[in-house]
């Protein structure tokens, strides 16, 4: 990308390990580095985005006498198991995460190669990627990940015909979010998707509208360890308007037993029973993938609502800065996974991410907007992450993994009316930061 306009400052350079496999379920269930099978194996989340990286693995293989093999896990089993078979025989060569804290007890435990010395030979590794993006998988004044994919800021999708029908349009401000929830109800629809099973998705909910309220520095402040930030007066101003959200009915009574990892809460945004959905902006190629009729014909997004009064800057963004590939140190071929890992900024590479609805932080990004496929959505995306003051890495990547857990309890049951606000902010002045 040109440097046309200010990089985000990115908050919280930590992200906790979102991760689960089960190898013999994925790929060729031929293992891993230990398999002995002269091959590389690539674990990915499996989503829409793996027609992609299918794309780069038979690529990579014309040419390659050590060949990639690409192990991919359904997204709501990705979570749990990496940690359990990491250390084993069983671990791939080479993984997909989010870089910080997903990576740094791995990096304690001495599991992952630095990459110092491949940037070295090829500084491309390194310079051909935005240098905030790259940082984020630093540890320790080491290098551990090579972005792959793309950024994926949060962004408030609708149904453009469900929008139309009920005579509103995407709310700008958090007032007008309350009035085209009221006036959607008064239509029969859901407002508000949420996959409030998974408990993650309502999570986005409470990390943007605090950065609206307060700015970027409570939160700083929070996962730094001044447990205080949580009952500040903003904190508890942010509380009070979810609250409101909920009890207007914004996303119906049913939603803790809706999840997004199924399919079920995009479901109901692309068949018309909900208006609204919260989520990353992967969310416009699995739609594209699922339902993609509806993605061509009414699928929208915009930003996140402004807070009149708020201490956060409008054009502050929430999200993921990107996803990455780290390398196990037992694997036995470094030299070709530093040969597959220059394509995660080849031309191909990034038309084919940007033909998905990707946007890839390479330095060359810009150039190919205009002619990918899906034009105005890349731009609407690199004109936000490139404008924005701030870029919040979400709440449950920012913490340690072992708060991820607890995080995501007490934020659903704020929600659901379980905990008030004394007991979210005790909930969360509980979490470990370190």
């Amino acid at each position: 990308m040109k440097t046309r306009a200010r990089l985000p400052r990115l908050v919280a350079c930590g992200a906790t390990l979102a991760l689960a496999l089960s190898l013999a379920a994925c790929g060729d269930g031929s293992g891993g580095v230990s398999s002995d099978d002269g091959k590389i194996h690539v674990l990915v989340y499996g989503d829409a985005s793996n027609k992609v990286e299918k794309r780069i693995v038979d690529t990579f293989n014309k040419t390659s006498d050590v060949k990639v093999v690409l192990d991919t896990i359904p997204g709501a089993d990705y979570q749990q198991k990496l940690q359990t078979i990491i250390s084993t025989p069983q671990a791939p060569d080479v993984f997909f995460n989010w870089g910080g804290g997903s990576i740094k007890p791995f990096v304690k435990a001495d599991l992952l190669l630095p990459l110092d010395d491949m940037i070295k030979k090829n500084p491309d590794l390194k310079s051909k990627f935005l240098p905030n993006v790259f940082e984020s998988a630093v540890v320790d004044g080491k290098s551990y990940g090579i972005p792959m994919r793309g950024t994926q800021p949060i962004l408030l999708f609708h149904n453009k015909a469900v929008l139309d029908k009920a005579g509103v349009q995407p709310p700008k401000t958090w007032d007008e979010l309350l009035d085209v929830v009221g006036k959607l109800k008064d239509e029969g629809v859901t407002p508000i998707a949420l996959g409030g099973g998974d408990r993650w998705p309502t999570q986005m909910w409470f990390q943007y509208l605090y950065d609206r309220v307060a700015g970027p520095e409570l939160f700083e402040k929070a996962v730094g360890g001044d447990k205080s930030a949580w009952e500040s007066a903003d904190s508890k101003k942010a509380l009070s308007m979810l609250e409101e959200l909920v009890d207007a009915g914004a996303f119906g009574k049913n939603y803790d037993s809706v999840k997004y990892t199924n399919g079920a809460s995009p479901a109901l945004l692309a068949s018309g029973k909900a208006g609204f959905e919260l989520m990353g902006s992967w969310y416009y190629s699995q739609q594209q993938t699922d339902a993609r009729e509806f993605a061509e014909k009414n699928l929208g997004y915009a930003a996140f609502p402004t807070v009149e009064g708020g201490k956060g800057d409008p054009a502050n963004i929430a999200g993921n800065t990107n996803n990455f590939y780290s390398v196990l140190k037992k694997t036995e071929h470094p030299e070709a996974v530093a040969e597959f890992l220059k394509l995660m900024y080849s031309d191909e590479f990034v038309k084919a991410q940007l033909d998905i609805g990707n946007l890839p932080t390479t330095t060359n990004t810009d150039e190919f907007i205009e002619t990918s496929a899906t034009p105005e959505y890349s731009r609407f995306q690199y004109d936000l992450v490139t404008d924005a003051p701030s870029f919040q890495l979400s709440w449950d990547q920012a913490y340690p993994p072992s708060a991820s857990a607890p995080m995501h309890q007490a934020v659903q049951q704020f929600f659901n009316g379980q905990l008030d606000a004394d007991g979210f902010i005790k909930a969360m002045q509980a979490l470990p930061t370190e």
